[in-house]
């Protein structure tokens, strides 16, 4: 099985000089855990939630904000982002994605062609989803 065929197609995308507000407003409404930072249609990084998290102020919506942690919003994409994904072609296995989530402290693998131009994105999720599906673990239990 190739992660093509578990991959998500529903790709968020933001450029570098958007602002963490855009960010914050994306994870907020969408599901999404990770946004790919595309520039002229080419992956250029990667932000998850945990570096949004890590870049604002931990007061944002608190009683105790002030104009100093919103100021933390004001951030680029580009200051946070992490550079250089590691990624992988639609047509690589599934076990090639669990070898790169193993050696490797990532939580997704954004899926390109050979352009760098992002198809889909695979998440330790997306992995956990399809073994489950083929060795029949989400039969009943009981």
């Amino acid at each position: 099985m190739n992660v093509e065929s578990i991959m998500s197609k529903r790709l968020a995308t933001v450029g570098f000089d958007d602002l963490l507000t855009t960010v914050k407003e994306i994870f907020d409404e969408a599901s999404f855990h990770h946004l790919l930072v595309v520039e002229d249609g080419k992956l250029r990084g990667v932000v998850s939630d945990r570096d949004l998290l890590r870049a604002m102020s931990p007061f944002i919506g608190s009683n105790v904000e002030n104009a100093r942690d919103l100021a933390t919003l004001n951030k680029r994409v580009h200051q946070i982002m992490s550079r250089q994904p590691l990624t992988l072609p639609p047509e690589a296995t599934i076990a090639d994605a669990i070898a790169l989530f193993l050696a490797n402290n990532v939580s997704c693998i954004p899926i390109v062609t050979p352009a760098f131009e992002p198809v889909g994105i695979v998440s330790w999720r997306d992995i956990l989803r399809a073994v489950g599906e083929r060795d029949g673990a989400n039969a009943d239990l009981s």
